[in-house]
């Protein structure tokens, strides 16, 4: 009697744990940087100064040298109205994701035309910023692209 409770516990954990493996994604969103995991940095935001909203929201409407853009130009007003519709909506995003994101633009460890030339003249205070203010904003209606290109 007992050999069949663990049989029977066996095959309930090793089907409680093909359930967890089928419900995890293998396509995350941004994790930290090769400059934060350099420094050990393995929390949230780890590293970063406070975002300021006010000076975030001055930062997000100044024209970038590499592009000519500011992040509203492209993301729409607050970070609620991309030009395309390929682009996220900021507004009520995670402060963490953004400023993670940007982090990761900023150090080559993640690739886009636009956004990996505007994010690397940003100094950690800007992407903490820029973070609150966006993460501050009414977030409207976010959208998953995943899969969208």
């Amino acid at each position: 009697m007992t050999q069949i409770r663990l049989i029977k516990r066996g095959v309930a954990l090793a089907a409680l744990s093909l359930a967890l493996a089928a419900c995890s994604s293998a396509d995350v969103p941004a994790g930290h940087s090769s400059a934060d995991r350099n420094a050990g940095h393995t929390s949230s935001s780890s590293g970063l100064p406070a975002g300021r909203i006010a000076e975030g929201e001055k930062l997000a409407s100044v024209k970038g040298a590499a592009t000519g853009q500011s992040c509203v130009d492209c993301h729409g007003a607050e970070g609620n109205a991309p030009i395309d519709p390929t682009y996220p909506k900021l507004a009520g995003q995670y402060h963490d994701y953004i400023a993670h994101s940007l982090q990761m633009y900023r150090d080559g460890d993640r690739e886009h035309a636009l956004m990996s030339n505007q994010a690397k003249a940003l100094n950690d205070q800007q992407i903490a910023d820029l973070a609150a203010y966006f993460g501050s904003r009414d977030k409207g209606q976010l959208r998953d692209l995943h899969g969208i290109h």
